[in-house]
């Protein structure tokens, strides 16, 4: 790992250690979250389900996702610093014990299946990539077992999700486009954006423990 990632991981850490020491201070209740998950049903609940802003590409599964993840990314679109328009103005209803009870409930909703112990093997150009950007620093073995819990399981999600995702840590000076995050900005901004959708397109084809859940609307 080079100097500057080195220092990006070590301020990502102090940054995820201060989130997780709050985060500890609020206990998520599943079952509580089982009231307040119609705002999210319809975009995370229905297979397939695509999204149209600022390009098409499915909506990420959160089911079997890390709970701490999921309220680290909400808190980042109620602060401003995750830009998308819907998701911002969700994240903003919600206060921190919704946050906490809906990281709890997907967290928990998707373990079903194991995860293979031996993922494929990337090619060549792919593995030099994911090396320069030193993917597995952060999310761990398999890309499935983050070194944080607030850091996201990435393996097996939906690559064209995971492409846009990547792209939007390089939109700067954007009132609705972009993620402000000075670890992953400084990450993605080294690659194209062919690398960027190489790098997806492998992650995206592990396999992982998140899946799609369809859930009722009516409760």
């Amino acid at each position: 790992m080079n100097k500057l990632l080195t220092s990006m991981f070590a301020l990502a850490v102090a940054s995820v250690t201060a989130v997780s020491v709050q985060a500890q201070e609020i206990k998520g209740d599943a079952k509580a979250a089982e009231q307040k998950i119609a705002m999210c049903i319809g975009c995370h609940g229905i297979k397939g389900y695509q999204a149209s802003f600022p390009e098409v590409y499915r909506v990420p599964m959160i089911s079997g996702q890390n709970a701490k993840y999921i309220v680290s990314a909400l808190n980042a679109y109620k602060k401003g610093e995750r830009k998308h328009p819907t998701m911002r103005g969700i994240a903003d209803s919600l206060s921190e014990q919704d946050m906490a009870d809906l990281g709890a409930y997907y967290e928990q909703h998707g373990k079903t299946e194991p995860v293979s112990v031996t993922p494929k093997t990337p090619d060549a150009k792919v593995a030099a990539l994911l090396q320069k950007g030193a993917c597995i620093s952060c999310h761990g073995d398999n890309f499935a077992k983050p070194v944080d819990p607030s850091y996201p399981k990435i393996a097996g999600q939906h690559k064209d999700f995971l492409f846009v995702a990547l792209k939007s840590y390089k939109v700067e000076n954007q009132s609705t486009w972009g993620r402000n995050n000075g670890v992953m900005g400084g990450i993605a901004k080294q690659f194209t954006n062919a690398e960027l959708k190489a790098m997806a397109n492998y992650i995206g084809s592990l396999e992982g423990d998140m899946k799609v859940v369809p859930q009722s609307k009516f409760r």
